[in-house]
């Protein structure tokens, strides 16, 4: 059994978080990219929260160089008014494992710190089992509301 770090991702961090949403996360995003993600972390360095694996008795592995083998992540957003959930991602062959529930109990945690009052996750509508997942997690669909989207760049 490996154990669990749960841990907000740092600048050294980026490169392995962008490849690793390359495997584990469904769809991109207008801002996967180091531009993106350094600005996310720069403007708040505890919104990318990071789940990394690490072997008993390891307190190092291989994988990463520095403290575990990335399994999974969750950017944890708040803007002072509402908590934002994005990017939950777990490796698909680390899936139904308990680490997308971690990565969710420190990301509520966060938001409970922070005076948060109701998280929300925006899911593709595609992604079933994503859908399956935030449901078993306590979240439900909104269905009064819509997302609307303007592009602010090329």
């Amino acid at each position: 059994m490996t154990a669990l770090r749960i841990r907000p991702a740092g600048p050294d961090d980026l490169d392995a978080v962008l490849a690793f949403w390359k495997v584990a996360a469904e769809g991109t995003s207008i801002s996967d990219d180091r531009d993106g993600v350094e600005r996310l972390v720069a403007r708040d360095p505890e919104a990318l929260i990071l789940a990394l694996g690490v072997p008993p008795g390891r307190a190092k592995s291989r994988a990463s160089g520095r403290d575990g083998e990335l399994v999974g992540t969750v950017i944890a957003g708040f803007d002072g008014w509402r908590c934002h959930l994005y990017r939950l991602a777990v490796h698909p062959q680390r899936r139904r494992q308990g680490i997308g529930s971690a990565l969710l109990a420190a990301a509520e945690d966060r938001f409970v710190r922070l005076g948060g009052r109701r998280g929300d996750a925006m899911v593709l509508v595609r992604n079933e089992t994503a859908q399956q997942a935030w449901r078993a997690a306590g979240y439900a669909p909104e269905e009064r509301w819509r997302r609307w989207v303007k592009p602010l760049t090329d």
